[in-house]
């Protein structure tokens, strides 16, 4: 079994009662268990060692390891299950690091952590409500809620997600239907040559060819051409082509542009198409009245995508697809469910979209913002532009070529490198990075490889940024 290098966590003591008596295989229904309670405890522990000690590892760890994988014949102890998870825990990477800047995984909110391991106690099934009753009823009054302050309106509403890419397909699932176009080989999507990749990853999936896709090109700061898009429309319209959607992002993966949402829809309303805002990275920022200009024009989207796990420290996953017209999804979905009761609603919750079965992931989501608050929501978004603004602000008397945008990722290459030069260059920092605890990723942009600091991670401060520059200017030829 592979042992990961440098500094890993011992085993946490474990009281008598955890290492040696029989773990119960199901909660009791009938008494409090203090055998399972203590392994709760246990376990609790040993996560809350493992976030005290995050400084002192790489946020990417030397070694990916692999515990035993087959059940033995007879099952683990306590102490044998802690165990492996210790060894899975050496092996993760580690978000809480104040250097991991790599990504759009920050550290989880502590309530939203809660509120995983209680969801999954309750293990309820949002397929129907009678397996998840309350949550049911949360899910929709909370997906409400955050369309109305999105903007979507006062009849807006969704449903939850296992992650972005199944939320923008279900978009265009029901743009498709509510277009007349099931079945039409040559319908085409829109969408800017920076979109992300599960937009096509959806057409795929729909059974349309690759070229349904038709990218858009963008400006200097990263937002697609809306002359171009209104170019393309009347080309698509005179070749007898029926547009299914036009996609818009609001937060591009490499330099978190936004396209210009308002003049996007007001193209899409003249032309009476479905306009679809992939909001996965930015759409958060609608929820803040200190930002919410940054992302004018979201609520005009006839969907949107929302990814709190991105910004806002919600386990994953956590994405929404919010629509103003939030009966779409069952009238696209719903094949009836004749093994349930009938819906207490218009539908089930396993009617209004692609999954069936799903967890409760609604509550991780809900607690975690009752924990910020409109405040703390606020302080997160502003203090992730601020980490970019600052790291921007040190990069910027580099020879360097600084892609952003207005949120918080930065890209950055050297300026007068070809392509294979900047590769070499992009990994050789990369490592250097690493071996100072400082994670960014390198991400292919435009044809060259770039570096990319994502600074929604709270515990990033001056110290860091400022270690990210000296790092880069060492290695540029010129410093």
């Amino acid at each position: 079994m592979s042992q990961p290098c440098g500094a890993a966590l011992a085993p946490a003591p474990q009281p008598e009662s955890a290492a040696s008596a029989p773990l119960p295989l199901f909660p009791h229904p009938g008494q409090l268990d203090p055998e399972l309670a203590s392994f709760l405890h246990s376990a609790s522990d040993q996560l809350c060692r493992w976030w005290a000690d995050a400084d002192q590892r790489s946020p990417l760890p030397l070694l990916s390891v692999l515990p035993d994988v087959s059940p033995a014949v007879n099952g683990l102890s306590a102490a044998g299950l802690l165990e492996d998870l210790q060894l899975v825990m050496d092996g993760a990477f580690n978000p809480l690091h104040p250097g991991s800047m790599a990504h759009l995984d920050p550290p989880p909110l502590t309530a939203s952590v809660v509120a995983d391991l209680i969801c999954a106690g309750l293990n309820n099934n949002l397929l129907a409500e009678e397996l998840s009753p309350s949550l049911s009823r949360l899910e929709r009054s909370l997906c409400a809620w955050i369309a109305k302050q999105l903007g979507l309106g006062e009849q807006a509403g969704g449903v939850a997600a296992s992650g972005g890419s199944l939320s923008n397909l279900m978009a265009l699932v029901v743009a498709r239907q509510q277009r007349g176009l099931v079945g039409v080989q040559d319908a085409v999507v829109f969408c800017s040559a920076d979109a992300h990749v599960s937009t096509a990853k959806a057409l795929a999936v729909m059974g349309l060819p690759p070229a349904a896709l038709r990218p858009v090109a963008v400006d200097a700061h990263g937002r697609l051409q809306v002359d171009q898009l209104s170019v393309d429309l009347d080309a698509a319209r005179s070749a007898g082509l029926p547009v299914l959607a036009v996609v818009a992002t609001a937060g591009t993966t490499v330099r978190g542009a936004i396209d210009p949402l308002s003049e996007m829809a007001a193209l899409c309303r003249r032309y009476q198409i479905w306009l679809h805002v992939d909001g996965a990275i930015g759409a958060v920022f609608g929820l803040s009245a200190s930002h919410a200009s940054l992302v004018s024009g979201l609520g005009l989207a006839d969907s949107l995508t929302v990814n709190p796990q991105k910004l806002l420290g919600i386990t994953k996953t956590s994405s929404l697809l919010l629509l103003r017209q939030p009966d779409l999804l069952a009238s696209c979905f719903a094949t009836g469910l004749p093994y349930m009761e009938p819906s207490w609603a218009d539908a089930h919750g396993g009617e209004c979209g692609l999954q069936g079965t799903r967890p409760a992931e609604v509550l991780k989501l809900w607690l975690g913002l009752r924990q910020l608050g409109m405040n703390g929501i606020n302080h997160l978004l502003s203090a992730a532009i601020e980490r970019r603004s600052q790291l921007q602000a040190l990069l910027s008397a580099l020879p360097l070529e600084l892609r952003g945008g207005p949120l918080h990722l930065l890209a950055f290459t050297p300026q007068g490198l070809d392509a294979s030069e900047a590769e070499v260059w992009s990994q050789q920092t990369r490592h250097r990075l690493l071996e100072s605890k400082l994670m960014l990723s390198r991400p292919l942009y435009q044809g060259r490889h770039h570096l990319k600091a994502v600074l929604g991670n709270p515990h990033t401060g001056a110290e860091q940024l400022q270690a990210v520059a000296d790092v880069l200017a060492a290695s540029l030829p010129s410093h």
